[in-house]
């Protein structure tokens, strides 16, 4: 067993809120999570009642009648894939009210639900839970979870803390392979591709069904393809739906949905009231790194020493998708952006801060740098004043240099400390 760094997260969300909802992808390890960490998350519960909605009696029971389904329960309570029973949202707010008015105490921490349904884009499902209830994602393994580490690059990152970085001897490579679906974390291209394949078709046939009536759902395999043909690019909603044959609505329309399953996401430009028009597009990235290549038919080796072009938006995707990870699991207020102005300066991503302070990252395969590759860095801090925190190159080196004030190359094998 693995441990997931969102533990520590869950079990105090639990503590404030009598509602808590984990979502996340299909087989993220969701419901591996919540059984076997029961015990952590309520020590003082001798028994948990778990209720899975892959069996089609509880499902039945608790679309007719939820809130007596609801209230029959006693104790703390996990219900799995509670998206397949959308009656139940309106039901837990009236079993909540009441709990609280009951046993005001106790109300807190007694339903964990997980699903594999982004609830915040179903405002029909969330709305009634507003205040009630917290949501947290659980995504695929970091390369940090997969490799038993300690998850605190994201800290050691803010907080300049490049003293004790340990070289683990994994490749860039071998550590995409790790930072995935846990059954397939560090396994073969072959074994993924076979395990990818029935992966996307449940995913596309099936769970799509259950959330949206889509007039042309066999469109979002090619729709899935074609984002990752564009990952780490800005979005441009017109031209993908043009390519599909879709009017531009409909084509935003299918890529939310793809989004609400976990199986891509953006990152939005970073801009305040400057005196510089900055661009205003978010990026396109997959949540996951080896369907990426899946969807591309791509061999990451081979791709590596041929094409460092497309190599390069590869590992841009990785990043993009390690540092959210690494936000949804730590204690430290951030929020993930990228940087581009339109003359085409750019930084790939930026953190900001609650306080307000701002941090650049920019990816580079290569393992020798310059001063010159610090150019979109040096624009973003002279733009942002003293709100600039510092700024880094994660770079193919063994070692953590500096470049300047508050300016460093960082080895990549920090984000799996």
């Amino acid at each position: 067993m693995f441990n997931r760094f969102i533990v520590d997260k869950l079990k105090i969300s639990l503590k404030v809120s009598p509602v808590v909802y984990l979502n996340g992808a299909r087989q993220a390890g969701k419901s591996t999570l919540v059984l076997t960490s029961s015990k952590l998350l309520w020590p003082e519960e001798e028994k948990v009642n778990y209720i899975t909605f892959d069996r089609p009696t509880q499902m039945a029971a608790a679309a007719a009648e939820p809130e007596a389904f609801l209230s029959a329960q006693s104790g703390k309570v996990i219900i799995d894939e509670v998206q397949m029973v959308p009656e139940l949202f309106p039901a837990l707010k009236i079993v909540v009210d009441q709990s609280r008015l009951n046993q005001p105490n106790s109300a807190n921490g007694k339903f964990l639900l997980t699903g594999s349904a982004n609830i915040l884009c179903l405002p029909k499902l969330s709305n009634p839970l507003v205040g009630r209830m917290n949501v947290l994602t659980l995504y695929p393994f970091c390369t940090a979870e997969a490799l038993s580490g300690n998850g605190n690059g994201l800290k050691k990152i803010l907080s300049f803390d490049f003293s004790d970085l340990k070289n683990t001897g994994l490749s860039i490579i071998e550590a995409m392979s790790y930072a995935t679906y846990p059954e397939i974390s560090g396994k073969e291209t072959t074994e993924r591709n076979v395990w990818f394949d029935g992966y996307i078709t449940t995913i596309l046939q099936r769970d799509v069904r259950m959330i949206a009536e889509l007039e042309k759902i066999s469109i979002l395999p090619n729709l899935l393809r074609l984002l990752a043909s564009r990952a780490a690019n800005l979005v441009n909603d017109a031209d993908l739906a043009r390519d599909l044959g879709l009017n531009p609505v409909t084509g935003k329309l299918y890529r939310n949905i793809l989004k609400m399953m976990f199986l891509n996401f953006d990152v939005e430009p970073w801009f305040r009231n400057i005196n510089k028009r900055l661009v205003k597009s978010p990026k396109n990235y997959l949540t996951d790194t080896m369907m990426l290549c899946y969807m591309l038919e791509l061999n990451l080796e081979d791709i590596s020493k041929n094409r460092p072009d497309l190599f390069g938006h590869i590992l841009e995707n990785y990043v993009a998708a390690e540092l959210t990870k690494l936000i949804s699991f730590s204690d430290i207020k951030t929020k993930l952006y990228h940087f581009r102005t339109s003359d085409g300066i750019e930084v790939d991503f930026i953190l900001e801060s609650a306080d307000g302070g701002v941090f650049a990252i920019e990816v580079k395969k290569t393992e020798n740098l310059s001063v010159k590759d610090f150019k979109g860095i040096k624009v973003f801090a002279d733009l942002v004043g003293e709100d600039f925190r510092g700024g880094i190159i994660l770079y193919s080196g063994k070692e953590a240099v500096p470049f300047g004030n508050k300016l460093w190359a960082v080895p990549f094998h920090i984000l799996w400390q």
